[in-house]
């Protein structure tokens, strides 16, 4: 029997527009779907329509199991060693950073029907915290793996059209923290983005953008506990106090929209405008009775590559972990 993604067998994460009963899309890398059902298959089912060649990536996981990679198609079968119930997660892996994400047609999405399986069951549910990175190319997995096309002719060079096989979300500092710490993440990453400027395929800068899904898709989701920023790195060329004025905005924006979450700025990795959101962080405080935190990101691994690899990624999230518990007052792993 096919159950359409609204059904209590399924839960999505992250930054899906929901508007429509048909069908759930997200455009944001990270988004996740998780569904369960009884017996030793299902089907998840995808429109692929408007999406791009080469289609994006995704990871399939079964029962918390190793990851498996996987283009979007109009249908995916999972299929079990044995019998019994099951939890499937699919997740947002990477794509083409410049393909439509924001504005109509989108090339880049996930659009999520549904899934067709013999006994669907009402999936547990996941008390863990909500904790939201936003941030740009970086904290959306860009650039992760350069090492793809070893054994391959030197003509198949690295382009925008090789992204899927490049990119990858959960290799990222963001989600290794989130797991390290056993957060339910959600992401907000597009490449180019800074609080000041439009990234790729003119997703508008952090401050216009945070609200939305995409055009015309307003945020559903509930709000976060935890929200963690690192917007820096696209704002280089920025006047200070531009930087400042629109990071300011963002921050507005966030607290209005999560109003009991602990919020932590995050400098960028290069050291972009680390001195003015070192500035800025306290000066809001005081004008806003806030109490967002500023944490020193700007230190920890080189300046370049400006996108850092699996080991730079795991390199931040072994600084931010431990910084993040304190502040989030979380207790140690296991206890």
């Amino acid at each position: 029997m096919f159950v359409p993604y609204t059904h209590e067998s399924i839960r999505l994460t992250g930054r899906w527009d929901t508007s429509s009963p048909a069908c759930a899309v997200a455009t944001a890398t990270g988004s996740y779907v998780e569904f369960c059902f009884d017996g030793d298959m299902a089907v998840a089912r995808f429109d692929i329509e408007a999406n791009m060649t080469p289609l994006l990536h995704l990871w399939v996981q079964l029962d918390g199991g190793d990851r498996i990679e996987a283009q979007v198609d109009r249908y995916l079968r999972v299929c079990a060693a044995r019998p019994g119930r099951h939890i499937c997660r699919i997740i947002y892996k990477g794509g083409t950073e410049v393909s439509g994400r924001w504005y109509l047609p989108l090339h880049g999405k996930v659009t999520f029907l549904g899934v067709q399986t013999e006994r669907p069951v009402a999936i547990p549910a996941d008390n863990r915290p909500v904790v939201e990175f936003i941030g740009d190319s970086i904290t959306e997995g860009v650039l992760i793996d350069v090492d793809y096309r070893e054994g391959v002719s030197a003509a198949f060079e690295l382009d925008q059209l090789n992204r899927c096989y490049q990119d990858d979300v959960c290799a990222t500092y963001a989600w290794l923290t989130a797991e390290a710490l056993n957060l339910r993440p959600v992401f907000m990453g597009y490449g180019a983005v800074g609080a000041t400027r439009v990234g790729c395929s003119r997703v508008p800068a952090a401050p216009d953008a945070f609200p939305y899904n995409f055009q015309n898709s307003p945020i559903t989701y509930t709000p976060g506990d935890f929200v963690v920023i690192n917007h820096g790195a696209n704002d280089r060329g920025a006047q200070p106090e531009h930087y400042k004025t629109a990071y300011a905005r963002l921050l507005d924006l966030v607290r209005e929209r999560n109003p009991k979450a602990t919020v932590v700025a995050l400098s960028a990795f290069c050291g972009g405008q680390r001195q003015a959101l070192e500035e800025l962080i306290p000066a809001y405080n005081r004008e806003k009775g806030a109490n967002v935190f500023f944490v020193n990101g700007s230190e920890w691994i080189p300046p370049e590559p400006l996108h850092p690899l699996r080991d730079g990624h795991r390199i931040v999230a072994e600084h931010l972990t431990p910084i993040l518990r304190e502040i989030f007052r979380l207790p140690e792993s296991g206890k």
